[in-house]
């Protein structure tokens, strides 16, 4: 027995390996079982990535390279290298999006966050990142057990320029720093900040000027979007711009669409040019999925394929989602071509991502993060994570009255009715994966109060009004009225954007008509990605307070439930205009520009650019407690020094502009201590918006967002806020020509009701050259 006591104690050793990781995975390469490759160079950790890199390289066959330039990539089994899959989600929690990933086993499901457009209305940077940092702990731990991949492609970080956009709920907004904060904060999460060792691999997606899916009769795959050099450079690019920059993400992932008649994977300006010199990505360049084959076959943007893969890999491309590149590349560099150097400066970028995550190190079990398993998926802090950010991503977008918080005492029978009041997988949007549980809006209300549950329509689409007459009933006899509307994935998805902007079907019939008999206060929650024009109820005095919940999560339910009877303090903001569904009359949404245009009778595009009515701005959101700004102290002077070298009488856009790249911006900054006031009885957390308005001028916007903070304080009590705002990044402007400027003037910064002007000054030094 003495004898056989090592061979059971292994035994049970990987039992409970077994049991934490599922099934446990072999090492991707480098095994160190492996007499012939372990002690090759390319799997040497203390080797430079590049020398690993490539020896690689120079031990791999041309029909080895290609087969591991798409996402599917083929083992090379006399390398010890295992075949990959490169295409994972992981939008607002590890999703079941993508081959990557497998959900079952000992991975029934991962924390599913509220979708990004309502997390992005919390305005919280660092509950952006921290979301990351969980959603890449079960990723780890999913891949240690097998079940998924390493390389994520998220976040979406495109603007929501439109509000018939499909696909606007999985972005950060219509801002675009709001866009390229979020964009940096959620990858450093995902990744982690430890210089050249990744968590995972993010992508920030999808580059560049892609936001219509299918309109009108016109799709993504055959849309050319006509855009103007200023609104490249003001507009669609900052967020992808601050997402390498600011987030060294890994990856940027190229779109369907052409811009300005070139497709984005062929277009050597936007990849070769502008991600990887400009902005000196540090990884891979990826297409959207089969897009290399998109614009041959549909697009017909080359002849040949080989011509195809050969413009997408000289244009900078690295990785092919979908097989073309592995079928066509080989040819197109026996035909001349492409040579095979281009293939390996491809295949190089993916190769030092992937050593990177440790996958050419060994047994994953002894990397950094080797412990994750299934212990670490689905936790109760993860899970508390969830309903905390959709807690901080409600809006509050009328309390009349106030309505709202209901009362314990006063509000005890709730009547909640809609076709949302029990929705659960509608909760968490698309791109999601399965969650570890659901809490709907009826069971988080039922734990307040009784509940008397009515659907009303018997879904979104609401066809008819056959089930009007028990949500009727229930109203009567409730001493309060919850109606949770809104839209799903059958109204707005991915290749599905929206007609219009009012509510589906006989919803609104719905809505009135429970409000004329209920008689209790009347409380309408929304779910949705995009905006919905509701202004019947905004003016309707008997609606007396309205919520956007946009897809709040696995907890969504219990968020609202929270914020209906003041357990929580609302304090989300807009991440987008909500505008009347007159605003879309005669806005095609092929017209890519930004600005308004009287001549032609071009409203323009977000709060930026558009001077038309709307419902509710960008930054709307109401709070049960009044805050109140003051500035304790802020400049009126900043001093912006230009070198000499570059100044000249040509430096103007109606007024004195000195280009970015002329300053020295390095430590230009204006710094603002702003006095935040809780003048109400509850306490309650702050989200403070600072704009800027530019020197009067033309192409200048209207405002533009410059800086946010979150602040909690208490009741009757004051906090002090420190804000720094970057000259250059923040209070720079584009001019027709896609140049970034610096308008010289007094700039006006709003913080709520408060404005305080600053002037910015320009001092040449050195010798003025002409």
């Amino acid at each position: 027995m003495a004898k056989q006591l090592p061979q059971i104690m292994n035994i049970f050793f990987f039992l409970l390996l077994l049991g934490a990781f599922g099934e446990a995975r072999d090492p991707f390469a480098c095994d160190p079982k492996d007499a012939a490759t372990a002690n090759l160079p390319f799997c040497k950790v203390s080797m430079p990535i590049s020398d690993r890199v490539k020896d690689l390289l120079g031990r791999l066959t041309l029909q080895e390279k290609v087969r591991l330039l798409v996402n599917n990539a083929a083992a090379v089994p006399r390398l010890g290298i295992k075949g990959y899959e490169w295409w994972s989600e992981a939008l607002h929690g590890v999703s079941n999006v993508g081959p990557g990933t497998k959900f079952g086993g000992a991975f029934p499901g991962a924390t599913s966050f509220p979708q990004v457009i309502t997390t992005a209305a919390s305005f919280n940077a660092t509950l952006w990142e921290e979301i990351g940092r969980v959603v890449s702990d079960e990723a780890r731990a999913m891949y240690n057990g097998g079940a998924a991949g390493l390389t994520y492609w998220s976040p979406n970080v495109n603007i929501f320029r439109d509000p018939r956009w499909g696909r606007g709920q999985e972005t950060p907004g219509e801002d675009p720093v709001v866009a390229g904060t979020y964009a940096a904060s959620y990858v450093k999460g995902l990744q982690g900040t430890d210089g050249d060792r990744l968590k995972v691999a993010a992508c920030c997606k999808h580059f560049t000027a892609y936001d219509l899916d299918n309109w009108n009769g016109v799709d993504r795959f055959h849309f050319d979007a006509k855009v103007s050099k200023q609104d490249i450079e003001d507009t669609f690019n900052v967020p992808f711009r601050m997402c390498v920059t600011d987030g060294n993400v890994a990856s940027v992932m190229c779109s369907y669409n052409e811009v300005n008649g070139i497709p984005t994977c062929a277009d050597p300006n936007l990849l070769k040019n502008t991600i990887r010199g400009q902005w000196k990505l540090n990884g891979y360049i990826v297409s959207d999925c089969d897009s290399v084959g998109v614009f041959y076959n549909t697009q017909h943007y080359t002849s040949t394929p080989e011509e195809a893969a050969a413009d997408a890999i000289k244009a900078g491309l690295d990785l092919d989602c979908g097989p073309f590149l592995a079928q066509h590349s080989e040819d197109a560099v026996n035909r001349g071509l492409l040579n095979e150097n281009d293939v390996n400066n491809a295949l190089g970028n993916t190769l030092r991502v992937q050593i990177r995550l440790g996958m050419f190190d060994g047994e994953p079990s002894s990397q950094p993060f080797g412990n994750l398993g299934p212990n670490d998926v689905c936790t109760p802090a993860h899970q508390q994570l969830a309903l905390e950010a959709a807690r901080q991503g409600l809006v509050l977008l009328k309390n009349r009255g106030p309505s709202l918080p209901l009362s314990h005492l006063r509000h005890r029978t709730v009547a909640v009715i809609g076709p949302n009041s029990n929705a659960t997988v509608t909760m968490i949007g698309n791109y999601a994966g399965v969650a570890c549980g659901y809490t709907s809006p009826l069971q988080g209300i039922t734990n307040y109060a009784r509940t008397i549950h009515q659907m009303g329509c018997a879904d979104v689409a609401c066809k008819d009004d056959n089930l009007f007459s028990g949500a009727i009933d229930a109203a009567r006899q409730a001493d309060a009225t919850v109606l949770v509307m809104g839209l799903d994935q059958s109204i707005e998805a991915e290749f599905l954007d929206r007609t219009g902007l009012l509510l589906p079907g006989r919803q609104q019939d719905l809505i009135s008509k429970v409000t004329a008999a209920s008689r209790g206060p009347v409380i309408l929650v929304l779910m949705s990605g995009g905006p919905i024009d509701v202004s019947f109820a905004q003016n309707d005095p008997r609606i007396g307070a309205i919520v956007w919940a946009g897809y709040p999560g696995q907890a969504g339910g219990a968020a609202i439930a929270d914020v209906l009877y003041g357990t929580t303090n609302p304090e989300g903001k807009l991440p987008m205009t909500w505008y009347p569904q007159s605003y879309l009359s005669n806005l095609p949404m092929t017209d890519m520009a930004m600005r308004s245009s009287p001549n032609r009778n071009f409203p323009g595009r977000t709060y930026r650019f558009y001077k038309g009515p709307v419902l509710y701005p960008f930054g709307h959101g109401l709070s049960y407690t009044n805050f109140v700004h003051s500035i304790a102290s802020a400049p009126t002077v900043v001093t912006l020094t230009v070198d000499g070298r570059h100044h000249s009488g040509n430096e103007t856009i109606s007024g004195k502009a000195i280009k970015v790249n002329h300053a020295r911006c390095e430590k230009v900054s204006i710094g603002l201590q702003v006095d935040v006031k809780n003048a109400g009885s509850k306490d309650g957390t702050h989200t403070m918006l600072v704009f800027s308005r530019p020197p009067a001028g033309p192409w200048v916007p209207e405002k533009q967002l410059v800086a946010f903070s979150k602040v909690h304080v208490p009741a009757g009590g004051q906090q002090r806020v420190g804000i720094n705002i970057h000259v250059c990044k923040f209070l720079s402007i584009v001019d027709r020509s896609g140049v970034r400027r610096i308008p010289i003037g007094v700039h006006d910064l709003h913080i709520g009701n408060v404005k305080h002007s600053v002037s910015l000054e320009a001092k040449v030094l050195g010798v003025i050259k002409t």
